[in-house]
């Protein structure tokens, strides 16, 4: 299973949380979203990972990704 983490900007409580974990939920691969709101992060744990849509779907919901890390 793959795993990406993105830093997003905007988000401030756990509503916003709520807003990302659904969005990136969408995103065909994608089997957990961990949202970290006082780190300001979301972790995405999949298969098949499209890194390009996991971020449009954060930017979607409203939210910036200022960084990516592959793990």
């Amino acid at each position: 299973m793959a795993q990406k983490q993105y830093d997003v900007t905007g988000m401030s409580c756990e509503h916003c949380a709520a807003s990302i974990r659904k969005a990136v939920s969408e995103v065909p691969g994608v089997s957990e979203v961990e949202v970290d709101v006082a780190a300001k992060s979301v972790t995405v744990h999949g298969t098949d990972l499209d890194d390009s849509r996991l971020r449009a779907a954060i930017v979607e919901a409203g939210y910036g990704v200022t960084d990516t890390v592959a793990a």
